[in-house]
C-alpha cells in the first residue's frame, strides 16, 4: 500500500476530474522479488497472502491518499508525450517514455534514484491519464528535469486472471521491455540485500551526455565464406587468474585478449548471451562442489536491449552507461583487428518462466501478447524453459526487429546467432476467446505453435533494410521437437548451425565425430560434410550457409571428446541426469584424465584430426573457446551452472605410516601417465626428510628412489611415514 507524505490532503473527485495526472509523492517502498521453488514473486509485506488480486486493488484504492498538487511534479515538468518510439528517448530538454500495454486499464511511471533503489524505495510516481497519456494501446508521457542517476519502471493495473492470460498487479514495478540498461545488484554472483536472489530492478533513463567516440568505426562487412568463428563466454574467457589482465571476466577483459584471437586467425567472435540476465535465477548450494549453482551461461533473458551490466568492470558503481560503453569498446577494438562480433540472442523465451515464475516485465506489461498461451492461459513450452516468446505476434515481431536494429545501429554488432531459432517459425497464439474456445471462425485458423513456411518475423528480419546486411545464423531446432537443419526458412541469406544427426540424416558435428573415431559406415557422409553438406543446402544455397563445428558450449570440449566415453556431470548436483547422453565420443582406450602415455598421444592426434576436418571442410568453421589448447571440463558436458574451474585436475597425494618394528615395501596405486615422487620421508636425515623443489642435490636424492618408483613400489623403514606427490610424465 502507498504511504502518503505528511503534507498530503484528501482531494475531491472534482479535483481528480479536472487534473490530467495524479501525482503520488513520497518514498514508497516496493515489494521484493524472491525466487522460491525456484522462482516466485513475493507479495508486499503489508498484504496478507490470502487477499485476492481484486480485493488487494480495492484495499489499496481505499488507502491511497492523492496529494493535491498541480499537474507538474516537484522534480519534473510533465506533459502528454508521444506514442513512438517505444522506450525512453531523449528529446529536446527532456525524456519521452512510451510503452505498449493493450490490456491494462491504468499505468503509472515510477522514478527511482539510484540511492532509493538500494533502499527498496520509489522516489516519485506519476499516474498517467488515459485521456492525454494513451494513444491506442500505447501509454506515453514526456518529462523535463534532472535525470542524473535516475531510473524508472512502470506499474500497470487490469485483470489478474491467469486463465484469461492476464497477470496485472499494480504492486509490481515492471521493467520497460525497451529498457537500454537495467540496474539491480552490483556484483556478479553476489546476493542482494537480505540474501535476495531477485533484487528489485529498474531501467536506466538515457541522457545526452552518453555520447561514445567510435573513432570512425564502420561495419567490416567481411565475406562469411572467409569466416573462422570463435564461440566464447564473456566471463568465462578471462575469469581465470591465468588471463593476467586487470578486469577478468568482463567486456574489457575480452578486449584485452583480442590479440590472442587475432594470432589464431579468428575473424569473428560469437558471444554467448550478453543481454541482461539474473545469474542467481536458480541459486542453490551444490554439495558436490561446495559452492553455489548459478545461471552462468545466461540463456534466460531479462532485458533484450540491455547489455549484461555485471559484465562491466564497474557495474552500477559507475551507473549502467559504463556497461554500454564497455561493450562498445569491445566491438570497436575487435573491428580494429579485423574481427566481427556476433551475438547469441535468446529470443525464444524469457526468465519469467511459467505461471509460477516471477513477474518483472513482459508478463506484467501484457502477458497474453508476449507469450504463446494455450486456451486456458497455460504457457506453451517449446523452449524447455517454462514459456515461449510469441515471436510472430505483430507487436512482438516488431519488438524483435527493433531490438536487433538497436544492436546493429547503436552497438555496431555484425550479426546474430538465434538460440532455438525454430521457435521463430511457429505460429503465434491468437488469444481470442471466440477462437480458442471453439466458436466458428471464418477462414483458416492455425493451431498455436504450428510451423509455418513463411514466418512473419523471419520475413521481417530478412527483408529489413538494416538487418538484411548482417550475419543471420539459426540454431535450427527447438525443445518441442522441431528440427529444421537444412530446411530453415532462409530467404537466401540465413545460415544454420550444422548440428547433430536427426532421424538418420547426417549432420556435420556427429558425422565428423563418428568418422574420426572410426565408426563404420560414415565415409560417404563424411565426404559430404567436407564438400559443404550439399545434401542439406540446395536450391541455390552455398556452403557458407553451413556453420560447421565439432564442439560448442553445450557438450564436451574437444579434449573431453577424446578423453571420456561417458559424461561426468555429478558436479552439477543433478545426479548425472542432466546433459546430452548422445555424445559420439571415444576415450581412445582409457577413461578419464589418468591415462598411459600412448593413449595421451593418441588423444592429441585425434584432436588434430578434428581440427583438420573442421578447417578443410567447405563451409564456415566454428571453434569453441579453449579448444585451441585442449581445455577440459573434466567430462562435464553441461556446465551451465558453474562459475568456477571445474576442468581442473584434482591432485593426489599418497600418505603411509609404518608403525611396525620391521621395514616394509609398499605397493603404490597405478596412475597411467603420472609418476609418484617422494616429498616427505621421516626415516631420512634432514634436509633430505623433505625434498622441496629448491633442495640442494635434489636430483641426486630423487635418483635413489627411481628404480623403486618405476615399479610402483616404495621402501619404508620401521616407525616412519611418507608423503608422495603425483606428477605428470612428459609425453613429448
Amino acid at each position: 500500500m502507498y504511504e502518503a507524505s505528511m503534507d498530503a490532503i484528501q482531494c475531491s473527485s472534482s479535483f481528480l476530474h479536472r487534473n490530467k495526472l495524479n501525482i503520488l509523492f513520497s518514498n514508497h517502498t516496493f515489494p521484493k522479488i524472491r525466487a522460491p521453488n525456484p522462482r516466485r514473486l513475493s507479495r508486499p509485506a503489508a498484504q496478507p497472502l490470502s487477499l485476492s488480486a481484486k480485493d488487494r486493488r480495492s484495499s489499496e484504492a481505499e488507502n491511497v491518499v492523492v496529494v493535491e498538487k498541480p499537474t507538474q511534479s516537484e522534480r519534473f515538468l510533465v506533459s502528454g508525450g508521444l506514442p513512438s518510439p517505444f522506450g525512453a528517448t531523449v528529446r529536446d530538454d527532456g525524456v519521452n517514455f512510451s510503452v505498449y500495454s493493450a490490456n491494462s486499464v491504468s499505468a503509472t511511471i515510477c522514478l527511482i534514484s539510484l540511492s532509493d533503489l538500494r533502499q527498496n524505495k520509489v522516489t516519485e510516481e506519476i499516474q498517467l491519464d488515459p485521456s492525454t497519456n494513451r494513444t491506442g494501446h500505447v501509454w506515453h508521457v514526456f518529462l523535463e528535469g534532472n535525470f542524473k542517476d535516475m531510473l524508472y519502471g512502470y506499474r500497470f493495473d487490469g485483470k489478474f486472471s491467469p486463465e484469461e492470460g492476464h497477470y496485472y498487479d499494480s504492486s509490481n514495478i515492471l521493467l520497460d521491455p525497451y529498457a537500454k540498461a537495467i540496474i539491480s545488484r552490483d556484483e556478479f554472483g553476489v546476493l542482494g540485500a537480505e540474501e535476495n536472489c531477485w533484487s528489485q530492478m529498474a531501467c536506466m533513463v538515457p541522457t545526452l551526455d552518453e555520447e561514445f567516440d567510435w573513432e570512425g568505426d564502420m561495419p567490416l562487412k567481411l565475406s562469411q565464406k572467409d569466416f573462422v568463428i570463435y564461440e566464447m563466454h564473456v566471463r568465462g574467457f578471462t575469469r581465470h587468474e591465468s588471463s593476467e589482465i586487470r578486469f577478468p571476466g568482463t567486456y574489457q577483459g575480452v578486449a584485452e585478449k583480442l590479440d590472442h584471437l587475432q594470432e589464431l586467425g579468428i575473424n569473428c567472435i560469437e558471444l554467448m548471451p550478453c543481454h541482461e540476465f539474473n545469474e542467481l535465477e536458480y541459486y542453490s548450494y551444490n554439495t558436490i562442489m561446495g559452492d553455489h549453482r548459478v545461471n552462468f551461461w545466461g540463456y534466460s533473458t531479462i532485458g533484450f536491449f540491455s547489455p549484461m551490466v555485471r559484465y562491466s568492470s564497474g557495474s552500477s558503481h559507475n551507473f549502467a552507461g559504463r556497461a554500454i560503453n564497455e561493450f562498445k569498446i569491445l566491438v570497436k577494438e575487435a573491428h580494429k583487428r579485423g574481427i566481427e562480433v556476433i551475438m547469441d540472442v535468446v529470443l525464444n523465451h524469457t526468465a519469467e518462466g511459467n505461471e509460477k515464475g516471477p513477474i518483472f516485465s513482459f508478463r506484467g506489461v501484457d502477458n497474453s501478447v508476449y507469450y504463446m498461451l494455450a486456451p486456458k492461459g497455460e504457457f506453451y513450452n517449446y523452449s524447455g524453459c517454462g514459456n515461449t516468446f510469441n515471436c510472430n505476434h505483430p507487436v512482438v515481431r516488431q519488438f524483435i526487429v527493433d531490438c536487433l536494429r538497436y544492436w546493429v545501429t547503436e552497438m555496431h554488432v555484425d550479426g546474430f546467432r538465434f538460440d532455438l531459432g525454430s521457435i521463430m517459425s511457429r505460429s503465434s497464439s491468437l488469444w481470442d476467446a471466440a477462437n480458442v474456445y471453439g466458436a466458428d471462425v471464418e477462414g483458416d485458423l492455425l493451431t498455436t505453435g504450428t510451423p509455418v513456411s513463411c514466418p512473419p518475423v523471419i520475413d521481417m528480419i530478412s527483408n529489413d533494410p538494416i538487418l538484411r546486411g548482417v550475419k543471420l545464423i539459426a540454431e535450427a531446432w527447438d525443445a518441442g521437437g522441431l528440427y529444421q537443419v537444412g530446411m530453415f526458412p532462409h530467404w537466401g541469406i540465413w545460415s544454420e548451425w550444422n548440428g547433430k544427426i536427426f532421424n538418420g540424416y547426417g549432420k556435420f558435428r556427429d558425422v565428423v565425430r563418428h568418422f574420426i573415431k572410426g565408426t563404420d559406415g560414415f565415409s560417404g557422409a563424411f565426404a559430404e560434410c567436407l564438400c559443404g553438406s550439399p545434401n542439406l543446402y540446395q536450391g541455390g544455397r552455398k556452403p557458407w550457409n553451413s556453420i560447421n563445428f565439432v564442439c560448442a558450449h553445450d557438450g564436451f570440449t574437444l579434449a573431453d571428446l577424446v578423453t571420456y566415453n561417458n559424461k561426468n556431470n555429478l558436479a552439477n548436483g543433478e545426479e548425472n541426469n542432466d546433459g546430452e547422453n548422445h555424445n559420439c565420443s571415444w576415450n581412445c582406450g582409457e577413461e578419464g584424465d589418468f591415462a598411459s602415455i600412448s593413449v595421451k598421444r593418441l588423444r592429441k592426434r585425434q584432436m588434430r584430426n578434428f581440427f583438420v576436418s573442421l578447417m578443410v571442410a567447405q563451409g564456415v568453421p566454428m571453434i569453441y573457446m579453449g579448444d585451441e589448447y585442449g581445455h577440459t571440463k573434466g567430462g562435464n558436458n553441461n556446465t551451465y551452472c558453474h562459475d568456477n574451474y571445474v576442468d581442473s585436475v584434482k591432485r593426489e597425494i599418497y600418505v603411509a605410516f609404518n608403525t611396525s618394528h620391521l621395514g616394509t615395501l609398499v605397493s603404490l596405486p597405478d596412475r597411467p601417465g603420472y609418476r609418484w615422487e617422494p616429498f616427505v620421508d621421516t626415516s631420512k636425515p634432514s634436509p633430505f626428510d623433505c625434498i622441496t623443489p629448491d633442495l640442494p642435490e635434489r636430483e641426486t636424492a630423487m635418483k635413489q628412489y627411481r628404480h623403486f618408483l618405476d615399479a610402483n613400489l616404495y621402501p619404508m623403514l620401521s616407525y616412519s611415514s611418507i608423503i608422495l606427490l603425483l606428477s605428470p610424465i612428459d609425453d613429448s
